[in-house]
């Protein structure tokens, strides 16, 4: 078992989606969570709450996916609390596209900030945490990155990255001291990208809420847990595992469940939805700087 309590976690994408609630939760664990996020003024407020909870919350605007920067983020870290305990790479973008509308950019952009920028803060970071002998790295993956989807290939791909480089760093950290914990959430209500969206989930796919992505979390840290699939209620979770094994043997069937379950219509009309928010943000900002002239 592994304590939270007194414990320094850095948390990366706190200021929005399921990252606001684990700093809350990580707070009622009575633990000092620096949290990082692009939004300064989202970020404050979060961590409002987090004092306000219990816990001692500190703020730090950042875009992670610089990643060459990222040692002075960790500058500024040490500085202000010392050596970090617990890193939740948490932040992550989902862009959906056919794959030949993506652009160089859109590629990078995933890449970078769901799966590079983890790497680097997990390197920077695991010489101290080996030094001391403990420490925690969660990856908050997804079921994406276990079962590609259908124009949402890049999020899919920056996933199963995750999760094999979980994998491969708990195997070569075994009896380290510190572990690493892989979380694969499905499709989450209320909040996060898939709430973005504003479409529905299929209806035999399930979802979870994000009280019990947080309940997985803490879970891994507390049990030193290699890997929780997070998939709307116990039964659910257990047919996701067993569905993921025979895919291995058999792909085109897990095609096929994936069609039934109508993942590659749901994704088509995320690319639409988000299309037009695109579209409506830009119009937004050539409006604002019309009316600014």
């Amino acid at each position: 078992m592994t304590a939270i309590a007194g414990k320094t976690v850095l948390l990366t994408g706190a200021s929005r989606g399921i990252g606001v609630f684990i700093a809350h939760a990580l707070a009622r664990e009575k633990a000092t969570v620096i949290g990082v996020s692009r939004s300064k003024e989202k970020l404050d407020k979060v961590f409002v709450e987090v004092n306000a909870l219990g816990g001692k919350g500190i703020s730090l605007p950042f875009d992670i996916s610089q990643v060459e920067q990222l040692p002075d983020l960790l500058q500024q870290v040490n500085q202000l609390v010392g050596p970090v305990d617990i890193l939740i790479n948490n932040a992550g973008i989902e862009i959906y596209r056919a794959f030949q509308d993506y652009s160089l950019a859109e590629l990078k952009s995933v890449l970078l900030l769901n799966l590079l920028a983890a790497m680097e803060l997990t390197r920077l970071l695991l010489p101290n945490m080996l030094h001391q002998g403990s420490g925690h790295i969660v990856n908050i993956a997804s079921l994406g990155g276990k079962k590609g989807s259908p124009y949402d290939s890049i999020y899919c791909s920056s996933k199963a990255g995750l999760l094999v480089f979980s994998d491969a760093l708990r195997q070569e950290l075994a009896g380290s001291g510190v572990e690493i914990s892989a979380i694969s959430p499905g499709y989450i209500a209320e909040c996060g990208m898939f709430a973005d969206t504003h479409v529905p989930a299929p209806e035999l796919a399930g979802t979870s809420t994000p009280e019990q992505v947080v309940r997985a979390v803490i879970r891994a840290i507390e049990q030193n847990k290699a890997e929780v699939i997070v998939n709307q209620d116990s039964v659910t979770e257990a047919l996701t595992k067993v569905l993921f094994a025979v895919e291995q043997f058999f792909p085109r069937f897990g095609d096929a469940v994936h069609r039934r379950l109508g993942v590659a219509e749901l994704n088509k009309m995320r690319v639409k939805n988000q299309m037009r928010v695109d579209n409506f943000s830009k119009n937004q900002v050539y409006l604002d700087k019309v009316s600014n002239k």
